[in-house]
């Protein structure tokens, strides 16, 4: 489904309400620091804001929107710091669901993340977290019954809260790619989930180990079902990148407004005006480039593999240098956990590595520009 620019300028400004309301940045040290690691009262308002079902068809419960909503969103999310299963869930695991799945796939699945009554995640990578199909570390074994897994999977989105397991394996065959999708019970046998330990506590992750363990395959999807997923992941990253840049920026640049020393606010120091300057392209030129991103995907461009790759890798940099700046700016109160720019270092610096490092996203930029 389409959606005007003004209709999707309305979407953002909705989610911006409900989050400056209820995910306040005390309301996210609570919640980074309770044994959930998420709201699930503001998830559920996030799932009647058609939120939780963005990606998904209305038959299903969801509002089918696409990319350019998708960033949209994520940049409002990026900005609240909101901690939830939002791209694991919402973007990742739903978008796999709707390219993999079958019919009855979807209808058993996607009516409950839709209303935010459930919660999925994607186990995708292994240790070196490539986000690649040869960094698939589980490896599915056909049974007469089904199928069984063995192996590890890391970086495991809200792996810990998620009811609903879905498992990237390496299936030994060719027709597609030698890679399937499974579904695996929370309660399965020969299954571990271990939590991770993790620098940012509003981002969490998890280690799947897999013994044995019975799964149901997921349609008859292979790997470009999974790279269509992690497209739209890699896109919603971005988003929440270019959210929390310039809301890092918006708060420093008060900051330099408002303290004073020697008599006069310190943004009128020409040192600091210039740094401000140069965060300033940074936040631009990320927005740009997410937007971009969002745009060729959604026309299904030929393009937008260059493009979401170059977002992959700019907009991870461009956070994690603000951030970083911010805490200089701001002086001996920045280095201070009390002070949220270290909230947003830290999730700058996890944005760094989750889906590909920006050394992959280049690598992927170049491949698809034929260089």
């Amino acid at each position: 489904m389409t959606i005007s620019v003004a209709e999707r300028a309305e979407l953002a400004a909705a989610v911006r309400e409900l989050l400056q309301n209820e995910c306040t940045e005390q309301d996210v040290r609570q919640t980074i620091s309770s044994d959930e690691g998420y709201d699930p009262q503001l998830w559920r308002k996030l799932a009647a804001q058609g939120v939780t079902g963005l990606l998904i068809d209305p038959e299903y419960g969801g509002v089918g929107l696409g990319a350019l909503e998708l960033e949209a969103v994520a940049e409002e999310t990026g900005a609240a710091l909101l901690p939830a299963p939002f791209i694991g869930s919402a973007v990742l695991a739903t978008a796999l669901i709707e390219a993999a799945g079958t019919a009855e796939d979807k209808q058993r699945l996607l009516p409950g993340l839709a209303e935010g009554t459930s919660i999925a995640t994607v186990a995708v990578t292994g240790a070196r977290g490539t986000w690649a199909k040869e960094g698939v570390a589980v490896k599915a074994t056909e049974r007469a019954d089904g199928h069984t897994l063995n192996g590890n999977a890391h970086y495991v989105l809200s792996g810990q809260i998620a009811d609903v397991l879905l498992v990237v394996a390496r299936t030994g065959g060719d027709d597609v790619g030698g890679v399937g999708i499974f579904e695996v019970t929370p309660d399965a046998t020969g299954l571990t989930r271990a939590a991770a330990t993790v620098f940012d506590p509003s981002v969490r992750l998890s280690t799947f180990t897999f013994t044995d363990t019975p799964a149901r395959r997921i349609g008859t999807a292979g790997w470009d079902a999974v790279s269509h997923a992690l497209d739209l992941a890699v896109i919603a990253l971005a988003g929440e990148q270019v959210g929390g840049t310039r809301r890092i920026f918006d708060i420093t640049i008060d900051y330099l407004k408002t303290r004073i020393q020697f008599g006069r606010a310190i943004g009128s120091f020409q040192a600091l005006k210039h740094m401000a300057a140069d965060l300033l392209v940074q936040v631009e030129s990320s927005t740009s480039a997410a937007q971009h991103a969002a745009a060729e995907k959604a026309a299904g461009s030929d393009d937008a593999a260059g493009a979401i790759a170059l977002a992959g890798f700019f907009c991870a940099e461009a956070y994690n240098t603000t951030a970083m700046q911010a805490v200089q700016m701001h002086g001996g109160i920045g280095f201070t956990w009390e002070h949220p720019a270290h909230l947003f270092v830290r999730r700058a610096r996890t944005g760094l590595q989750l889906f590909g490092s920006s050394a992959q996203h280049r690598e992927r930029y170049l491949t698809a520009k034929g260089a």
